[in-house]
């Protein structure tokens, strides 16, 4: 990161920082969100530098690799959206195999695009990912929903009969949780209901907190469990 990167951002602009181990890759992706008018406000070449640095530069997005030195991507996804939920994560990776795709997601990332990605595609893909929008590489999508609909197949533990009822949602909140788990993005749901895309956030976040969750993977797990998907 250059101080000139930093000058070009305009005000407001999404703060990202980009963690790879690769100095010319990390550099060049940098250098084209910067010109793409994101403010670039770290980079990062391993693990524990990555959570060092995140913490004081509190970027919108991070974008990160899965294979780094000293600490792994996955790890560094979980420790630093465990204490900052508000964090989104773009992994931006050259395996596109099911099971790193799929420990990114369980780890707290919101996206996940490969390597052979152009220019555009990224830029459009770190816009998404800030905005809260899951953002897969074609073909990857399907699999993380299929994912969620495994899981949601295994037996859950039994409730203690001492536990208290389970939250009551709106009805819109239940609208929406529906629509998040046939795999809409936040924008597609906006849409759809005919409300901006800040008042689904907001109904997520709502959402997310009545039933003691964390994630959206978790939400749409919950979502699955109880047949809303097929509603």
């Amino acid at each position: 990161m250059t101080e000139q990167q930093r000058e070009g951002a305009a005000p407001g602009a999404i703060r990202v920082m980009v963690v790879d181990d690769h100095p010319m890759w990390r550099d060049a992706v940098a250098r084209d969100l910067a010109e793409a008018g994101f403010d670039v406000v770290a980079t990062a070449g391993d693990g524990e530098q990555a959570v060092r640095r995140a913490g004081a530069a509190a970027p919108d997005v991070l974008v990160l690799d899965l294979n780094l030195p000293k600490k792994p991507g996955v790890q560094v996804c979980k420790e630093l959206v465990g204490a900052d939920p508000a964090l989104r994560v773009l992994v931006l990776s050259a395996s596109g195999e099911h099971a790193d795709v799929l420990e990114a997601v369980k780890s707290g990332a919101t996206g996940y695009l490969l390597k052979s990605a152009s220019t555009e595609e990224l830029t459009d893909a770190v816009r998404r990912t800030a905005a809260g929008d899951p953002v897969f590489t074609p073909g990857l999508a399907g699999l993380v929903l299929g994912e969620y609909r495994r899981l949601a197949s295994e037996p859950a533990p039994a409730a203690g009969a001492g536990e208290p009822k389970a939250p009551q949602l709106t009805e819109r909140e239940t609208e929406v949780l529906r629509l998040v788990a046939k795999g809409l993005s936040y924008k597609q749901i906006a849409e759809r209901l005919v409300i901006s895309h800040r008042t689904v956030q907001n109904h997520v976040q709502n959402t997310l907190g009545k039933l003691q969750l964390h994630n959206r993977v978790e939400l749409v797990r919950y979502a699955i469990e109880r047949g809303l998907d097929d509603a």
